[in-house]
């Protein structure tokens, strides 16, 4: 049967290389459309939970996996010569930044290696990690063409930059629109074929360098927005104005600006870490990034910050950093989901630690967290237990935190989130004019 017709009336067999916060969304939308998929994982710990129906991905419905598995729509497997009886295959591995900024690829070569040994003709290959423009045709490209296979004729391959908003309750896999390059025009008609079965909208670029830009772009807009949000915040500050007042005052115009709002630094697995992919692949067009830099640089300083606004905290108090007891209100990177990659509160806390700070945190969605090598659990609070701390420090502003209840029996507070509204003698927050007298 042609391919294109297997597609068409989901008798086609799809593989997803990463079962993680991408992968694993991915294959439900393929599965509860009827297509028979196989998820690939080098953890097994991760395939055997998934294959006895087991959720990790606060994205995934479990009853959707569970369904998904009943039905034989869905197994998970860390053998990669399944690709051998799949008709399309998704790369949704890992990108980090090494410690010098530099892309670490190794996740997709380790993944196209793997993949070169059981690629077949009619094969349909989609590589979704967020990696700097060039890396489908130069580095993904020649590890498949080894088979002596041609793009474009014998196999198809293209781009599509993943658009995961953990935890965002409105836009998901399946009604966020996908953009999507390939390396021919035929590439990119059979990717845009297979991916119009699963997602409402899909929007084809002209090349897998472009649609790789693009999701550079977005992740530097937001990165670059956010920093002028910090650097605006520390200008407050200074002025002895309310930057998060300043912020609602001017979101009122109805054209000409968008607002963004400051905080401890950045967190998650792409604002942080995809604009430098973008700067780094500049610089050897000898070319520097200045706004990707200078953001990087506002960004990264913020923790540093809140350093100092506990220490101010406690000095009003007659009390140091050393020996304070300090409590931490939320280690997820942002609000509402229980990931941690990247999380300003980790950087945050071990600048804390190295400072002499007591530390306990407490969020509802991260049971337990290793820092500097220890394990730290959340702890529950209530009104005996905030009294107990010399400094209370709002990071990540769950939904399900009683603020009122931190803001009335804690003695200092730092709130880095706006999470507290109003003025109150014991509530510092980030931006705003320092309150004497405390």
């Amino acid at each position: 049967m042609d391919l294109r017709e297997k597609i068409k009336n989901k008798s086609a067999k799809v593989g997803i290389i990463g079962l993680g916060y991408v992968g694993l969304p991915l294959a439900m939308e393929f599965a509860k459309e009827g297509f028979s998929v196989v998820g690939i994982d080098v953890s097994r710990e991760k395939v055997d939970k998934l294959n006895q129906g087991e959720n990790y991905i606060i994205d995934v419905n479990d009853n959707d996996l569970k369904w998904a598995i009943e039905k034989r729509l869905f197994r998970a497997t860390t053998d990669y010569s399944v690709i051998k009886d799949v008709d399309a295959i998704s790369i949704c591995v890992p990108t980090p930044l090494r410690k010098t900024k530099d892309p670490d690829v190794s996740f997709i070569i380790a993944a196209t290696e793997e993949l070169a040994k059981f690629v077949h003709k009619d094969l349909i290959i989609i590589l979704e990690s967020t990696t700097y423009p060039g890396t489908t045709r130069e580095l993904v490209l020649p590890i498949l063409e080894r088979s002596g296979l041609k793009v474009g004729r014998d196999f198809y391959l293209a781009f599509s930059p993943e658009r995961v908003d953990p935890g965002n309750p409105i836009y998901k896999t399946k009604n966020t629109p996908k953009v999507l390059g390939g390396i021919t025009k035929n590439c990119t008609e059979m990717a845009k074929l297979l991916y119009e079965q699963i997602i409402e909208k899909v929007v084809p670029v002209s090349s897998t360098e472009s649609a790789e830009m693009v999701k550079l772009l977005e992740n530097t807009f937001r990165s670059i927005n956010i920093g002028l949000a910090n650097e605006m915040a520390l200008m407050c500050d200074r002025l002895g104005v309310d930057v998060w007042e300043i912020i609602e005052a001017a979101g009122t115009k109805p054209f000409g600006f968008m607002k963004f709002y400051p905080g401890p630094g950045l967190g998650g697995h792409c604002i942080p870490i995809d604009p430098f992919y973008l700067s780094w692949k500049m610089k050897l067009l000898n070319y520097n990034a200045k706004f990707i830099e200078l953001a990087g640089e506002i960004n990264s300083s913020m923790p540093e910050y809140v350093v100092t606004l506990v220490a101010d905290g406690l000095n009003m108090k007659r009390k140091t950093i050393n020996g304070s007891k300090v409590l931490i209100i939320g280690v997820s990177y942002k609000k509402d989901i229980d990931d941690t990659r990247e999380s300003p509160a980790l950087d945050v806390m071990k600048l804390l630690e190295a400072r002499g700070a007591n530390l306990e945190y407490h969020d509802p969605f991260v049971e337990r967290i290793v820092l500097n090598g220890k394990e730290l659990r959340s702890v529950d609070i209530d009104e005996n237990k905030l009294k107990s701390y010399d400094a209370v420090v709002i990071i990540t502003d769950h939904s399900n935190i009683d603020y009122q209840m931190i803001q009335k029996y804690s003695s200092i507070v730092v709130d880095t989130r706006n999470a507290i509204k109003g003025r109150y003698e014991n509530v510092l927050k980030l931006g705003a004019r320092r309150v004497v007298g405390l």
